[in-house]
């Protein structure tokens, strides 16, 4: 068994606004690149969380996958805390809902309500240990950003374990918009 955590910015980091932005379809295709590679790597699970941005995204591009090429492939979402997205607006909250209601496996990782960052190790150490492997959109230049912590512990998790984690900086994801780009103009 080969499982992935994917996870990174939020979509107010990367100031995405909305399901047409432009700058989605490029992170939906580097999420798909990944997934493929990592699918033919031998990957059978993606386990990821629900937050809006990185994580919902790859759910997305993991369901259509799942659909049309790697019906195979099994998707869970693990949020950190059973109210989860209880605080967002309802739409995102009904965007949560679905996802959790379309993946193979959903499931919270602790009971009751926000614990606080005691708590979010616990869910970080959760995630590295049911998973093989890590892949985090983030750059070291975003300092505001959440997806730093999860970083942090991976990168951590890899000096004492097989961990391998690719990291997604701006950098890779401006080749990824160029790839994409050069293959908009061949089409």
């Amino acid at each position: 068994m080969d499982r992935i955590w994917m996870t990174g910015f939020r979509s107010y980091e990367l100031g995405v606004n909305g399901a047409k932005d432009p700058k989605l379809a490029v992170i939906k295709f580097a999420i798909e690149r990944l997934l493929r590679t990592s699918i033919e790597d031998g990957a059978d699970w993606l386990i990821t969380g629900g937050q809006m941005g990185i994580e919902q995204w790859a759910i997305e591009v993991a369901l259509d996958l799942q659909a049309t090429d790697y019906p195979e492939f099994q998707i869970a979402l693990m949020t950190p805390f059973a109210k989860f997205g209880a605080q967002w607006n309802e739409n995102n909250q009904e965007k949560l809902n679905q996802l959790k209601s379309r993946v193979n496996f959903s499931s919270t990782v602790h009971q009751g309500d926000f614990g606080g960052r005691a708590q979010m190790q616990a869910y970080q150490r959760f995630m590295l240990t049911h998973t093989d492997k890590g892949i985090i959109f983030f750059d070291e230049e975003a300092t505001e950003s959440k997806a730093r912590y999860d970083d942090t512990a991976m990168r951590e998790y890899a000096e004492n374990f097989d961990y391998p984690v690719t990291r997604i900086d701006l950098d890779r994801l401006q080749d990824y918009a160029t790839e994409y780009q050069d293959l908009q103009w061949d089409n």
